[in-house]
């Protein structure tokens, strides 16, 4: 029908476009997602730097995108924002304010905006909804990315009311998949374990490899060696393995995206989560990497190291709400196939 009319197709342009989730929404377009009338647009750092205000309005009159899925920020793990507070302030506040406002320069009918649920009140009761964002200051730990995610909401606020612009976000829970950032000291905390576990099997493989060339060649000359050959080496986790996370698989994720920008028409930001059933902890999640990398060694908690945040539990009731039989991925196999990509991809991947 809107062929028919000669209605002009969808441009959307995707910042971050080569991230995770970025990655992710490129795979589910590709593989039966897309439209016709839709044209999708993944962009990087490599095309703009979008803490510059002149460098973002080139890109959106470059594309002239009518939609925007805006993924791009400076994120890291636990460790690196603790160190780096300023840094996520001062870039994620340049880069939304940019993006922002050259969408409504340049006429963009809807953007979505992907938030994080780090943003919610670190004082709070739980399960934490939509309506709490803003109701007391966020975790110490990151308040320097946490208060700049905040400030896309008042923005996209204002927007609405002043200018009638359809701009929205998303608030996804701990994101994981293919294509993340599997650095073990600057990653989030799944990544960086599948990396931690990889090498730790890598190790331990190696070991087992040169005791059974040892062991052959004792045979040779007839000698008795008796190894008491070990599973596997020592894994050591950083923090307690207590606190508990709600992970969401980026393919799970990237088609939720694709349903708010087409669907959602609400201005107010809506979670994207498994249920609050679905949560579990980071010794949980440690065991599930263990097994799905057939990993034989024994399991370290480094007590030491800083936990974070214990919980940011989510509800999910807004988005089953809208989407009642939407089917998420189960945890573990999200986790297996994720190391596998990891295993395969290694050369090529970040970290």
């Amino acid at each position: 029908m809107t062929e028919a009319l000669g209605a002009k197709p969808k441009r959307i342009l995707v910042t971050g476009g080569t991230g995770l989730v970025g990655r992710a929404i490129q795979e589910v377009v590709a593989n039966g997602e897309g439209r016709p009338d839709e044209e999708w647009v993944f962009v990087s750092s490599r095309d703009a730097d979008l803490t510059s205000a002149v460098e973002t309005k080139a890109l959106f009159e470059k594309h002239k995108p009518t939609h925007v899925i805006h993924l791009a920020a400076m994120v890291g793990g636990l460790f690196k924002n603790i160190r780096c507070n300023l840094d996520f302030w001062r870039r994620n506040i340049h880069i939304n304010d940019n993006v922002l406002h050259s969408a409504y320069e340049c006429g963009v009918q809807k953007v979505v905006s992907c938030l994080s649920t780090c943003i919610f009140p670190d004082k709070t009761t739980y399960p934490i909804d939509e309506t709490m964002i803003h109701n007391g200051p966020p975790h110490s730990s990151n308040f320097g990315y946490s208060y700049a995610k905040r400030m896309i909401d008042v923005q996209n606020r204002g927007y609405f009311e002043q200018h009638g612009c359809r701009f929205t976000a998303v608030i996804p829970t701990n994101v994981f998949g293919p294509h993340d950032n599997f650095n073990i000291e600057d990653g989030h905390v799944l990544p960086g374990l599948i990396h931690k576990v990889y090498l730790a099997k890598r190790e331990c493989d190696r070991a087992h490899q040169g005791l059974g060339i040892f062991f052959l060649v004792g045979l040779l000359i007839n000698a008795l060696f008796i190894f008491p050959i070990e599973n596997g080496s020592a894994l050591t986790v950083w923090g307690t393995g207590k606190p508990r996370r709600q992970f969401i698989y980026s393919l799970d994720l990237a088609r939720l995206f694709v349903w708010v920008l087409r669907e959602y028409e609400e201005v107010e930001p809506i979670i994207l989560s498994v249920g609050e059933e679905d949560e579990v902890s980071i010794r949980e999640a440690a065991e599930a990497i263990v097994e799905a990398m057939d990993f034989r060694g024994e399991l370290v908690f480094d007590t030491t190291k800083a936990d974070g945040q214990f919980k940011k539990t989510a509800s999910n009731a807004k988005l089953r709400h809208y989407l009642p039989n939407f089917q998420f991925t189960p945890f573990r196999q999200a986790v297996k196939e994720t190391c596998t990509w990891f295993s395969t991809n290694y050369a090529s991947a970040r970290k």
